[in-house]
């Protein structure tokens, strides 16, 4: 195909040897199939802030630092230069994330390199190396889905222990190949630490993803992994090897004060009724 003009300083450079066609357009980049050499990889080509439709965008880099006095103070004042930045800061996010996340022992693309707002990365394959299919493009059976559960569970869980939330993970960005799940598009993820909406987020991350495979295994809908995790995570507790169960009881929710006094009020009654029961006798008696 012809060479979108995007790709063109690659090919310049001979970071691409040949656009083989394009695999999709999301909503904050065009992703294309790409020859580097004798591999085929993945260019992931940012849309520009004007085009990109991701909703609510400032909420996910709140807490996001930057170190520059000068870079921060012109993106408050949105100047040319400051939108610049920012558009360079929501694309490396993306690089660090992966980078992070595969450290930690969390499934992602491999990456090769961020240039002019285009970011290589390994293009994940089925077993016969065609691209592998989303998830929400498979059929599984029970035993399949509680397993794929428990894994991507476990990679959130090593996200949050990396100080990361994804923020807008679903069936429609991970990717399942011979192996099991992949972890893809993550420009927007979140400072777990820093990030106002972060509980929110991880929340709705892991529902998202319990909702896909409990159409599968209806019994994970009773779960309860996201309030485990952070409940874990706020107290300091939550490691990669923390071993989770799903359960999880908020003393909120069972704090019936009302109630307990009542049952009180009962034992009470209950205790007077007896004690006066043995007087009676007592006096029969005598």
């Amino acid at each position: 195909m012809k060479t979108p003009k995007r790709l063109q300083p690659l090919v310049d450079d001979g970071l691409i040897d040949e656009v083989i066609c394009r695999l999709m357009s999301g909503k904050e980049a065009d992703i294309f199939i790409v020859r580097c050499g004798d591999l085929r990889r993945c260019a992931k080509v940012y849309k520009e802030a004007t085009k990109r439709n991701f909703k609510e965008a400032a909420s996910y880099r709140e807490g996001r630092k930057v170190r520059s006095g000068r870079r921060a103070r012109a993106m408050e004042k949105r100047s040319n230069y400051g939108r610049k930045q920012q558009e360079e800061i929501w694309q490396n996010a993306e690089v660090d994330a992966l980078s992070k996340l595969a450290a930690a022992g969390v499934r992602v693309p491999e990456t090769f390199g961020c240039v002019e707002g285009v970011l290589l990365m390994e293009l994940v394959c089925d077993d016969e190396g065609d691209v592998a299919p989303r998830l929400d493009d498979v059929l599984l059976d029970e035993e399949q889905a509680l397993e794929d559960h428990a894994v991507m569970m476990h990679y959130i869980q090593l996200m949050l222990c990396a100080g990361l939330i994804h923020g807008d993970l679903s069936e429609f960005n991970v990717l399942l190949d011979p192996y099991g799940p992949v972890i893809i598009d993550l420009p927007q993820a979140v400072d777990a630490a820093a990030n106002n909406n972060a509980q929110a987020m991880l929340t709705r991350d892991v529902d998202n993803i319990t909702r896909y495979y409990s159409e599968f295994a209806p019994q994970l809908e009773a779960t309860r992994y996201a309030e485990e995790m952070w409940s874990l995570y706020e107290e300091g507790e939550l490691k990669p090897e923390t071993e989770l169960t799903g359960l999880f009881t908020d003393s909120g929710e069972s704090a019936d004060v009302d109630g307990v006094l009542e049952e009180i009020k009962a034992v009470m009654q209950e205790e007077r009724e007896r004690l006066e029961r043995i007087r009676e006798a007592e006096e029969d008696e005598s």
